[in-house]
């Protein structure tokens, strides 16, 4: 029996790239049965049509776009029961594609989508992000706060630039024009730390960004969270450290600092900047100081290349 496949595209991701490439997955589609397709056509929408796909009995929905559509699609799944839950697709059509890059799609949508209709199911973690205020969602790559926060707000205004350089301009305006440090009390599962920090970095993917390496050690399928904290340092020594960034070897700072986690509890003196996948959940607007967060394992099934 052919599995039932829904293809929810985003036609604004890339600058609107997106609609354009998708004509070219049009064959590759129809040679795995006659899939549904759905766009978006406005923000949270993937998240409701994965949630109806769900319902209706999708085996398989595929989210075509960037890591914001990726975030809601899997927001979508999440309202569904287990066992009714479809597996994720992903074919890279976004300025970053981070979470496809950590799970080893293609960075080309032909290959990407080829490889995950022909490929394996793959368990990975997923997590939760709670404010004070009870606003829950669910994420699946990375989170940061404090300066990735920020980073991620200058990246959304950013309309004449692609991919990483887009990020690595939004770096130099955080580290130039939004210099904060916060004073954090976080509490984990084994140990609670109390210091000064410029940024808070969460990953379950070992990228964001377009290429910075925030969690080098971070594994989809570990069972925990990994927690990076980068301890107040002057503009000079962020503008050194950023080539260590894009490599992952910034644990020779001794202002780096690493950790895992199951369940985080983070409060700040400071308002939090936080960025979920890419997406905006507390922008320089909010006044966001308490989070928690709890890893759950296993918890989504996400079609990878085959071996």
């Amino acid at each position: 029996m052919e599995k039932r496949i829904k293809l929810i595209i985003n036609p604004n991701a890339d600058m609107g790239n997106a609609w354009r490439q998708a004509a070219s997955l049009k064959h590759i589609a129809e040679d795995h049965g006659a899939p549904d397709w759905a766009g978006t056509v406005y923000p949270t929408h993937a998240t409701e049509l994965a949630k109806q796909a769900a319902e209706e009995g999708y085996d398989i929905v595929v989210a075509l776009g960037g890591d914001g559509t990726v975030h809601e699609v899997i927001n979508g799944l999440m309202q569904a029961d287990v066992a009714k839950r479809p597996m994720l697709g992903v074919v890279p059509f976004g300025s970053g594609n981070d979470f496809a890059h950590n799970i080893g799609m293609p960075s080309d949508p032909q290959k990407a989508l080829s490889s995950l209709l022909n490929g394996t199911p793959r368990k990975i973690d997923l997590a939760t992000i709670e404010d004070e205020h009870g606003r829950m969602e669910y994420w699946n790559n990375t989170v940061n706060m404090g300066f990735g926060g920020a980073v991620t707000v200058f990246s959304h205004s950013i309309s004449w630039l692609r991919g990483f350089v887009m990020y690595l301009v939004a770096v130099l305006q955080t580290i130039f024009t939004k210099f904060i440090v916060l004073d954090v009390e976080i509490e984990t599962d084994s140990e609670t730390i109390d210091k000064k920090v410029m940024m808070i970095a969460i990953n379950n993917g070992v990228r964001e960004g377009g290429g910075f390496v925030t969690g080098p050690f971070a594994k989809m399928d570990d069972g925990v969270m990994d927690l990076s904290l980068v301890e107040s340092v002057s503009r000079p020594m962020m503008l050194y450290m950023l080539p260590f960034f894009m490599q992952g070897t910034q644990e020779k700072f001794k202002q780096v600092s690493f950790t895992t986690f199951k369940t985080l509890h983070v409060k700040s003196d400071n308002p939090l900047w936080i960025h979920t996948d890419g997406e905006m959940f507390a922008g320089f607007e909010h006044d966001i100081r308490e989070i928690k967060m709890t890893v759950l394992p296993g918890e989504l099934e996400v079609l990878v290349p085959a071996e």
